[in-house]
């Protein structure tokens, strides 16, 4: 007789709407599991609040309907009360935290612990839940995957989860666009890009201000900041850029779709990310990708994951900020060293690898 289909639950809410990094890691797994050869031995279990705009092979999902506002109220009742009916065999919660009380073996991705480790940059309600759920997870998930050793370290600190539990699985990295090898010097715009959710510890004021030093003297230059602001204490980003005079040179977009973004990739002569404290940041990955060179934070996770293949700036150094911007603004060649290490950073970060190491776990807590 064939067995039956081992029946995976997955909370697939990020997937839903302008779908963003949490959304777009579960999508890039789901994408796979259900492509590979053996997808008929598995049956995923998709839940989510509203119906899911996503092509998935309807032989290996069931899409889920659960109503409800998608936020830590809908998970711990709506979603419990619809697992538990269910009973899949083992659950996966791709965004930090899972149901409480689910009665069966579940795997949670935490990507970081910034909650813990900088609490000024909560709210203090969202602080308190994220803290209390994620001392939840450490002490009932059967797996926890993060995504960089960095990560790793600071989950096993702060809360106390031990080796045998805790698994690296680094994310892939696609390509942003496909012409990302052509010239330079002839398909570039004076053009700084950022592409991330706008949070306090990526340093956005402190962006605009190196931007506007390191473009003083070209009025053609431009920043966008394309995402969803999400920053604590709130920073009014376009009264920054007017208090620096570059009101007109910087543009905030708070979405854009794949296809707008390649584009921007194509355009830019440098992508900025001045965050101080990251589980991963894969959004400068997907610029190397497109052949554009990255300025960085110099930190622990970020000479893990981009290696050689970076411009670091200090915490706080807005001088040194201006003049990397300002270098690969004024002469797109000079990016060539940079760019010539970014195939063997690149090559560690693979989708396909992520989705197999993945459900590896999630099959193994099952058995």
């Amino acid at each position: 007789m064939t067995a039956p289909p081992l029946r995976i639950g997955v909370d697939a809410r990020e997937l839903l709407g302008e779908v963003t990094g949490v959304g777009r890691y579960l999508g890039e797994l789901l994408r796979r599991w259900v492509a590979r050869a053996d997808a008929t031995s598995r049956q995923f279990i998709l839940y989510s609040p509203r119906p899911l705009d996503i092509d998935l092979s309807p032989g290996s999902t069931i899409a889920r309907v659960v109503d409800g506002s998608a936020g830590t109220w809908w998970e711990q009742t709506a979603l419990r009360r619809a697992v538990r009916a269910d009973r899949p065999d083992v659950f996966f919660a791709p965004a930090y935290t899972a149901p409480l009380g689910l009665g069966l073996p579940f795997a949670v991705t935490i990507h970081d612990v910034s909650f813990m480790a900088h609490p000024e940059w909560f709210r203090p309600r969202e602080r308190w839940r994220r803290r209390f759920l994620a001392r939840r997870m450490s002490s009932t998930a059967s797996v926890i995957f993060t995504d960089s050793e960095f990560s790793r370290s600071e989950i096993a600190s702060r809360l106390g989860v031990n080796s045998e539990r805790l698994i690296v699985i680094p994310p892939g990295v696609a390509e942003a666009v496909a012409d990302a090898g052509r010239d330079r010097s002839t398909s570039r715009e004076r053009l700084v890009l950022y592409v991330g959710t706008l949070l306090n510890r990526r340093n956005l004021p402190e962006l605009i201000a190196a931007f506007a030093k390191a473009t003083d003297a070209h009025a053609d230059a431009r920043l966008v900041i394309v995402g969803g602001d999400r920053t604590w204490p709130p920073q009014d980003l376009s009264r920054t850029a007017a208090a620096y005079g570059v009101e007109r040179k910087v543009e905030l977009r708070s979405y854009l779709s794949h296809d707008a973004l390649r584009e921007l990739y194509a355009r830019a002569s440098v992508f900025a990310f001045l965050s101080e404290y990251e589980g991963f940041g894969l959004t400068p990955l997907e610029a190397l990708t497109a052949g554009v060179p990255i300025v960085v934070l110099d930190t622990p996770v970020a000479r893990e994951v981009y290696g050689d293949a970076a411009d670091y700036v200090g915490v706080g150094d807005i001088e040194a900020a201006a003049n990397a911007l300002r270098r690969f603004l004024d002469s797109p060649a000079s990016a060539r060293e940079q760019l010539s290490r970014a195939p063997a950073v690149l090559a560690r970060y693979s989708w396909d690898r992520a989705a197999d190491t993945t459900l590896q776990h999630i099959e193994r807590i099952a058995r």
